[in-house]
């Protein structure tokens, strides 16, 4: 019989051996490492993630912004209110479908892709990572998170 005075060491219960931990604290040691880039540019994190989505599409509705960045639309709507706010989107309702609200980059958004090229590399040389490195780095994540999201 196990005595309650003593303490279970049973190694997959470390910390430092859990998966969660060692993501968790790599997500937000990344996003601490981008905020200095980004703060040039006067966005946020999430922000930045709305922006890369739209220098790429252009128009998305908030569904598929949400989707793209697993954000459901009670986080999405305020953050999209307040980057129309700067000017660097428009919301408008679709034609199609009223209930269906589209986030289109204007020219402000725009202008800012153009002060965002170098942060890839930036984030890169804080990392000590080559583009190629961080490439790899992702590719092995994407089919957990592909798993994770089902």
């Amino acid at each position: 019989m196990n005595d309650p005075n003593i303490p279970l060491c049973n190694p997959l219960l470390k910390l430092d051996n859990q998966l969660c931990f060692s993501v968790y604290a790599l997500s937000r040691l990344i996003t601490k490492t981008y905020q200095p880039l980004l703060d040039t540019l006067g966005v946020t994190y999430p922000q930045y993630l709305v922006l890369l989505l739209l220098w790429e599409h252009e128009s998305l509705t908030v569904k598929e912004l949400g989707e793209k960045l697993l954000l459901d639309s009670g986080t999405l709507t305020p953050l999209l209110k307040r980057m129309e706010q700067r000017g660097w989107l428009s919301r408008r309702r679709a034609t199609h479908d009223e209930r269906s609200v589209i986030a289109t980059l204007q020219p402000a958004g725009r202008a800012l892709e153009q002060q965002a090229q170098e942060i890839p590399v930036q984030l890169g040389n804080c990392l000590d990572m080559t583009i190629e490195q961080i490439s790899d780095l992702r590719q092995q994540l994407k089919p957990i998170i592909s798993q994770l999201n089902k």
